[in-house]
């Protein structure tokens, strides 16, 4: 039962003292200190909060103050006043969720291992909007050669295109609805940037456990963006 009633919103020691009243009949507060197991002053403040709900009363008898249980249904009332409170509020709170909701807002994910990194490239696929890659090197295509010719597949089906700026010299690579520049190759590194809708995707292209942060933000996405197209003029083909 005292379970019961603290999911119905009552503490620990105001379940327990409304259950042993419930048990008892009216009772002094020394006797409901004894049973159980409170100290007299916390009994006195649980009582106090007990009353304020509406679940306890109490009568005077030779004088002396005793303490009885409401009606149980006073429980349920409880609950139904707590559902009206929450039914007359939520109208503004479903507005002021919508508005968060509206809010653009940026999540940061970090993935580590090929499956991860496979996740961020389906998820290019899934947005369907042109990727820049900056900083795209040969690392890549040895970790996930297979798998890269089913995303450009499924890349040159859903016509997304692609602007890359690769950071070493490699035109044996052919990569279908591309456009590819390169840097010299002392700008060479493991590191690579793809930018697509209003995501950035930070690839560390190590031999083992490569991994990545993908950053969903417009305004991240926009500066990268502006970035990619200085690199762009300064690469060449």
């Amino acid at each position: 039962m005292r379970e019961q009633l603290r999911q119905a919103g009552l503490t620990e020691n105001e379940a327990k003292v409304y259950e042993i009243l419930l048990k008892l009949g009216p009772s002094a507060a020394g006797l409901i200190s004894k049973k159980t197991g409170l100290h007299r002053r916390v009994i006195y403040d649980t009582i106090h909060m007990l009353i304020q709900k509406g679940l306890i009363g109490y009568i005077l008898q030779n004088n002396k103050r005793l303490f009885q249980a409401s009606h149980p249904k006073r429980v349920l009332e409880i609950i139904r006043e707590k559902q009206e409170a929450v039914q007359q509020i939520m109208p503004k709170m479903l507005s002021l969720f919508q508005q968060e909701k509206d809010k653009p807002r940026q999540e940061t994910n970090f993935f580590k291992g090929i499956e991860g990194l496979k996740s961020v490239f389906e998820d290019q696929i899934q947005e369907g909007k042109e990727i820049l890659i900056l900083g795209a090197n040969e690392q890549a295509y040895k970790l996930l050669d297979i798998y890269f010719h089913w995303f450009d597949k499924k890349r040159q089906k859903s016509k997304i295109k692609a602007k890359i700026i690769f950071n070493k010299t490699n035109k044996k690579l052919k990569i279908p609805l591309s456009e590819i520049k390169y840097l010299p190759e002392k700008y060479s590194s493991n590191l690579a940037i793809n930018i697509y809708a209003d995501k950035v995707a930070i690839i560390l292209w190590k031999k083992e456990n490569p991994i990545a942060i993908l950053i969903k933000d417009k305004e991240v996405a926009e500066g990268y963006k502006k970035q990619f197209e200085i690199m762009w003029k300064i690469a060449r083909k």
